[in-house]
């Protein structure tokens, strides 16, 4: 075998021909990564994110852009004759050649331009064996042709690109940011010795690594004492190595992007308004945080467009769950729904921005129990108008004005602006006026963005190759104007939030906030003429923040990415559209005001404004629909008694008979209580059972 071995040397020695190879451009071009990256609208990469399980591939580095430390000690240990020879290093062949003849002693004498060529070349590949005479043979032409046609810095940039060093770390820039979290340029003397050993070693232990290192450094004359090169070998090798992102501004959008085997995707997001927005949010929570807030996340878009602009899903490592998207998640909506109920109310033309509400105590009957709502500053006004009741955010006029427009009405305009997931009507009752509803950022501010829109729906694209999708009206001009004008309406809005606040920007914007029950959730959703806003601050795993309104929360971090976006330009309001007028009306009995020149849709404007009682139909309060009533065995039957309530006071009738009492004694049974007209229509109609 040695002889054959000898023979077949010899010939390889005098053969000329060339192998034909992949030029210098196709090796760089076709070689893959195992990160994909994120771009903004701009081009400018945000996001890396790892998708290619098999090996840790990072960018191509050019050859100006290593170490001089490195080239010089890789040359040393894998080719010391590199910059003299042609391709095949013919001393080291023959010495290697008579090493395995006569002293039984396996040696390699691949030159870096051979190694290159198995690397780019499948057919030189062996896999886990050693190569055949005949591969051999081709590995040595193949090198030469490389020589040939590539210029050395070309052959030693790729070799550093696409040689294995330990693990999965496969190429110069994965195994300098890896183990030494630094780019190739960087890299000191011990840090190239110790590179330079795993090369020909990478599955070596660390003691041993750092020995070879060490002697490596040594040959090269290298200051650098020994046994700091073997501590440093040992302290990077024997713990989990890292390859730490760059570029990390964008985490949940690059996870939805970056799929299907795509390496490079352009997003609609500013990269500049991204970070800016991080960084808000992050001061701001800082602030909040003896409040108990430890989590928020804010997305911006642009209106006519639909692109997102900033997509802030949580705070990073300062979050209490980076894993969680608060875009996406569910929580309450609070009283940012309320714009969306006054606008179908303004809608069907039920209400008017001057119509009064009565803001005092209720009780709600509901199947389990009574309902009473309460104001958050636990105030009661009187007679408000709707304007007022929008603006200041004002519960209980919101809780009578879903008795007139209907809870299962509502629902149908939160699904037409955007709003996904909701249950039932019979699920909320009349809590969902206050925001019951669990809701995503995603969808409330596509919601508000259709009022920024003058009543047009779309969706948001976060891709800037998707297509914007379809739109449609789902609010008039009229309605959407209104609405958008009661929400700019700082004297309105001051009745709670003062004139001076964090809602108050120098440049025209429309702005809703809300916070759940229990201050579990809380919110500020507004929009400018180009932009709309929506932030969301809590925590979570849903523990109540303390003593944090929607002014303190949420508001400052959504008027400071507001001022960042109007920075250059101002924000002009809307135009009033042609199916609305002015009109000054007489409003009696409101402290807020007493003339006031207010916008109606044409047809509803009046000269002196009714209250909401004027046009409420009769309604039963009591029992509520579907009420159980349980009979207590241990009190007198003719001492139980159920009574009957309306608003306004009305005739009822029970299972088909007038009673001419508000008080009935309770018979076991499935019973039916209707409000009665004089004309036999019925105005209201609920069932309940007696057990």
């Amino acid at each position: 075998m040695r002889t054959e071995l000898s023979i077949v040397i010899l010939l390889m020695l005098a053969a000329n021909a060339a192998h034909a190879a992949p030029s210098y451009e196709d090796v760089r071009s076709t070689r893959s990564v195992s990160d994909a990256v994120l771009m903004d609208r701009h081009g400018v990469v945000i996001h890396e994110l790892r998708v290619d399980p098999n090996g840790r591939r990072l960018s191509w580095v050019s050859f100006a852009d290593v170490s001089p430390a490195l080239v010089k000690a890789v040359v040393r240990s894998e080719d010391k004759r590199f910059t003299s020879h042609h391709g095949v290093d013919w001393i080291a062949l023959t010495s290697a050649a008579m090493s395995n003849l006569f002293m039984n002693n396996r040696r390699g004498a691949s030159t870096i331009t051979m190694q290159l060529s198995a690397m780019v070349d499948e057919g030189l590949r062996t896999g886990s064996g050693r190569r055949t005479i005949g591969q051999k043979w081709k590995q040595i032409n193949s090198a030469r042709y490389l020589e040939q046609k590539w210029t050395k810095d070309q052959i030693l940039e790729a070799y550093l690109n696409l040689v294995s060093f330990r693990g999965e770390l496969q190429g110069i820039a994965a195994a300098s940011r890896g183990l030494f979290d630094k780019d190739p340029s960087g890299l000191d003397e011990g840090e190239s010795a110790i590179l330079a050993v795993l090369i020909r070693s990478p599955n070596a232990s660390p003691e041993k690594v750092g020995e070879r290192a060490a002697l490596l450094a040594a040959a090269l004359g290298n200051a650098i004492p020994s046994d700091q090169i073997k501590s440093l070998a040992i302290d990077k090798l024997t713990r989990p190595y890292i390859v730490r992102r760059r570029m990390d501004v964008a985490p949940f959008v690059a996870q939805l992007l970056l799929h299907k085997g795509q390496r490079k995707v352009l997003s609609t997001l500013d990269g500049g308004l991204q970070r800016f927005t991080i960084d808000a949010m992050r001061q701001s929570l800082g602030n909040l945080k003896d409040r108990n807030v430890r989590d928020g996340a804010v997305l911006v878009v642009d209106n006519r467009s639909g692109d997102v602009l900033a997509y802030v899903a949580n705070t990073g490592a300062l979050s209490s769950a980076s894993s969680v998207d608060g875009i996406r998640a569910r929580r309450q909506a609070g009283s940012t729904i309320k714009p969306f109920l006054y606008a179908r109310g303004i809608e069907n033309k039920q209400l008017t921005a001057a119509m009064v509400l009565d803001d005092s105590p209720i009780d709600v009957p509901t199947s389990r129990g009574i309902y009473r709502p309460e104001n958050y500053d636990r105030m009661f006004r009187g007679p408000v108008t709707v304007r007022t009741a929008l603006a200041s955010s004002i519960n209980i006029p919101a809780v009578r004005t879903i008795d007139l427009v209907g809870t299962g009405t509502l629902i149908e305009t939160l699904q037409d602006v955007g709003f996904t997931g909701l249950d039932a009507a019979d699920h909320y009752g009349p809590s969902l006026a206050l925001g019951s509803a669990d809701i995503t950022l995603w969808d409330s501010v596509n919601a508000y963005r259709t009022l920024a829109n003058g009543g047009v729906a779309g969706r948001l694209r976060l891709a800037a190759g998707d297509r914007s999708g379809p739109q449609r009206r789902v609010l008039s001009r009229e309605t959407s104007f209104i609405i958008s004008d009661i929400l700019s309406d700082r004297e309105a809005r001051s009745a709670t939030f003062s004139f001076e606040s964090s809602l108050a920007t120098r440049f025209w914007t429309a702005v809703k906030t809300g916070t759940s029950k229990d201050m579990r959730d809380n919110w500020c959703m507004g929009y400018s003429d180009r932009y709309t806003v929506g932030v969301w601050v809590g925590n979570f795993s849903g523990a109540p923040m303390w003593n944090v309104s929607g002014v303190s929360g949420a508001a400052p971090i959504w008027l400071e990415v507001m001022n960042y976006l109007h920075r250059n330009a101002s924000s002009k309001s809307p135009v009033a559209p042609a199916g609305v007028v002015m009109r000054t009306s007489a409003v009696a009995g409101v402290a807020q005001t007493v003339d006031r020149q207010e916008w109606f849709i044409i047809g509803t404007e009046t000269d002196a404004v009714r209250s909401i009682r004027e046009i409420v139909r009769p309604k039963i309060l009591y029992p509520a629909p579907d009420m159980v009533i349980a009979i207590d065995p241990d009190i007198p039957t003719d001492r139980q008694k159920v009574f009957f309530r309306s608003t306004p006071p009305a005739a009822m009738v029970l299972d088909g008979i007038p009673i001419n009492t508000a008080s009935w004694s309770p018979v076991p049974g499935i019973h039916r209580l209707s409000l009665m007209r004089a004309d036999g229509t019925v105005e209201d109609e609920i069932v309940f059972e007696v057990r």
